[in-house]
């Protein structure tokens, strides 16, 4: 099984063998963890079941489906500034490099620019399918840049998916005009559903040419995203619906959101954690809210995942001119000093023989899946945490010391299941990270049992040891490793 060239830079065939890198000894710490301190909770079986039509329609867009997230990319052009709410998570911050988060710039761009830049990153990386306007702004408080933007492109690249998102508040006028461009992919902000709540997140709301201030605001844009919502369900329209989980105001109330957009036709819900460093400058930030912990973003989310509706557990809460897999950002290698000095690669050929080569290695993933399944479930099996090093495709294939982020997956002897990520500090400058702390990476994950890797040096294993998380050295499918790893320790007896 190789991984298209274009997407993994590392071309070698898969490892079969597992490199064991601590005891194997049962008194080890490791086989004591009960689920590693994640407050890892059993959730239902049932499954959300989507129809044929609808897995078509995701397959290719990294963020509607978990599995498409490990091998297309997406980009956003930042053409829409405007904004009419405040939100106090939110500070729209401009030329900022160094900050990855939504309402975060580099630089404005007109429709025009855009579209070009959105041709030549098509043609550079040809496995970037969906391109979507998410501010810094809102979109639709910016309908004249958005639209001709999505114009543009539909007209150049036919096969990139568009996709927007939103606040909600100018939805409803403009569904029939999304609907007509195709735009079949659109995400509301929704983080409460009862304005008493929301008059704590939202201090205003422009409308009809007025501010209205307090919970008068907060009843006009909660009546405006259900209006919308429903609208999308009635055009067919896909719609994923973003929810910022603040501990103390609305984390306890995003069980009734989950209910009541469900209700409206929600496909897929995104619970992410509020991000309130005072650095961003944001009220939140600023008046010492906080953010929940990892263990408590994963209980609301399992929570939620109880009903028939999707949870997205990968969501990276990106700029709003990011440009990548998920995961990564890739915005500042096409700046507008440098793309508009790029011509066009945009070849529709090109990029069809490269994403029919993705689907055969995903094929490949899957029958090697398939195999990992148990011939017979094992009730009330002990869960556990795994981190992974990866740079996309679903393979193990990434060192240790230059991760930026872990993905994380929930392993018991039934299922292997991607719960989160978890961003770190990149400690590794260039060798195996004997000199440099790793201090950061290693508190990210003690939590887990196991950190899955491609290679790591002597210097930060011996401290996971020492922190109870053993390490696994390979390069296959993350499944795979993972449940090697699972059987091994927790089912030999």
């Amino acid at each position: 099984m190789t991984p298209p060239s274009n997407l993994l830079t590392t071309p070698a065939a898969p490892v079969t063998d597992i490199i064991i890198t601590k005891s194997t000894d049962p008194n080890h710490p490791t086989a004591k963890k009960s689920g590693g301190g994640c407050g890892c909770s059993s959730t239902s079986d049932a499954k959300p079941q989507v129809d044929q039509r609808t897995l078509d329609r995701i397959s290719k867009h990294p963020c509607y489906s978990e599995e498409a997230h490990h091998h297309y990319a997406r980009m956003h052009v930042a053409v829409a500034p405007a904004c009419n709410i405040q939100c106090n998570y939110c500070n729209r911050k401009y030329d900022c490099a160094n900050e990855s988060r939504p309402g975060v710039v580099s630089e404005l761009l007109t429709p025009e620019e855009a579209a070009h830049k959105v041709l030549v990153i098509a043609g550079k990386i040809p496995q970037m399918t969906v391109l979507g306007i998410a501010g810094p702004g809102d979109p639709l408080a910016n309908p004249e840049k958005t639209f001709r933007t999505f114009e543009l492109i539909a007209d150049k690249a036919p096969d990139i998916k568009l996709c927007l998102s939103t606040n909600g508040l100018m939805l409803p006028d403009y569904v029939d005009r999304i609907k007509q461009l195709n735009v079949d992919h659109v995400t509301i902000t929704i983080n409460m559903v009862d304005p008493e709540i929301g008059e704590k997140i939202y201090p205003w709301v422009h409308y009809g040419r007025r501010r209205y201030r307090g919970i008068e605001g907060v009843k006009i844009l909660h009546e405006r995203q259900m209006e919308g919502l429903q609208a999308l369900k009635e055009a067919d329209i896909l719609c994923k619906v973003n929810s910022v989980m603040i501990p103390g105001i609305n984390d306890e109330h995003l069980v009734e959101v989950d209910r009541v957009i469900r209700q409206h036709g929600a496909f897929l819900h995104n619970i992410m954690p509020l991000i309130s460093a005072p650095e961003h400058g944001t009220y939140f930030g600023l008046n010492g809210q906080r953010g929940p912990t990892p263990a408590e973003l994963k209980h609301l989310q399992d929570e939620c995942a109880d009903s028939n509706m999707k949870m997205m557990r990968h969501c990276r809460q990106c700029r709003a001119d990011a440009v990548g897999l998920l995961g990564e950002d890739r915005s500042q290698e096409f700046t507008k000093d440098k793309f508009m000095e790029m011509a066009s690669d945009y070849d529709l050929e090109t990029r069809q023989e490269v994403h029919a080569g993705i689907e055969q290695f995903k094929d490949e993933i899957r029958v090697a899946k398939a195999k990992l399944k148990p011939s017979q479930r094992i009730a009330n099996s002990q869960k556990v945490l795994v981190a992974v090093a990866t740079k996309g495709g679903g393979i193990v294939n990434q060192h240790f010391g230059h991760a930026k982020e872990f993905q994380i997956y929930e392993v018991d002897a039934n299922e292997v299941k991607f719960v989160g990520h978890r961003k770190i500090e990149q400690y590794c400058q260039g060798g195996y990270g004997e000199e440099h702390e790793h201090d950061g990476a290693i508190k990210s994950i003690a939590d887990c049992a196991a950190i899955l890797t491609s290679k790591i040096g002597h210097c930060p294993q011996e401290e996971l040891e020492k922190a109870g998380v053993e390490v696994v050295q390979a390069y296959d499918v993350i499944e795979k490793v993972a449940r090697e790893f699972y059987n091994r320790r927790f089912l030999t007896v």
